[in-house]
């Protein structure tokens, strides 16, 4: 169980990257909501989806996950930039900035390696039902915590923060396809 933990917390701290960079554009309670399903529906979700979907497309991914995961980041944070450019906010960019879809492309490109855990964890004898639980949790928590602080720093930077919510998008898919994250 002390491995599913450790597992759980490592893929969990893309989230809170990805979390506090969504947490910059100010948050209320229908984000943390949204976060939290989408980011725990993903999260938990996707060792289940690699374990139905056969150790042929696992291997396919597999070796090629983190480079999905970090060209999704890329591609959302760049869009994120390009569009605090073409709408130059003249406050505080509201929370509703992080459309459905935005949100969605996040949180699967953060989820993407957990496609291959699936297989990993079918070596130990750890439940799927509770891996997929602990690791939702263990996501949705560290989420919250990303959406708050980077909720207080907002708070700090005003108009900027969509561009540097980009920039730490690019920032994790950049770590994530270095092997760093």
């Amino acid at each position: 169980m002390l491995a599913l933990i450790l597992v759980a917390v490592s893929l969990g701290m893309t989230n809170f990257a990805g979390a506090l960079a969504i947490g910059l554009s100010g948050v209320d309670a229908q984000l943390r909501v949204r976060v939290a399903l989408a980011f725990g529906l993903f999260e938990g979700g996707m060792p289940l989806v690699g374990l139905l979907l056969g150790r042929q497309v696992a291997d396919a991914v597999g070796s090629h996950s983190n480079q999905i995961a970090a060209a999704l980041l890329v591609l959302t944070g760049v869009y994120t930039i390009f569009s605090a450019w073409r709408h130059r906010p003249v406050g505080v960019p509201q929370n509703g900035r992080w459309d459905t879809a935005r949100l969605l492309t996040t949180g699967l490109a953060l989820s993407v390696d957990n496609l291959v855990i699936g297989f990993a964890l079918g070596a130990y004898h750890v439940s799927f039902a509770i891996a997929a639980a602990v690791i939702a949790a263990v996501s949705v928590a560290m989420s919250l915590v990303g959406l708050e602080l980077g909720s207080r720093l907002g708070e700090h930077l005003g108009q900027h923060t969509e561009i540097l919510a980009g920039t730490i998008l690019i920032a994790v898919g950049g770590a994530i396809s270095l092997g760093v994250i």
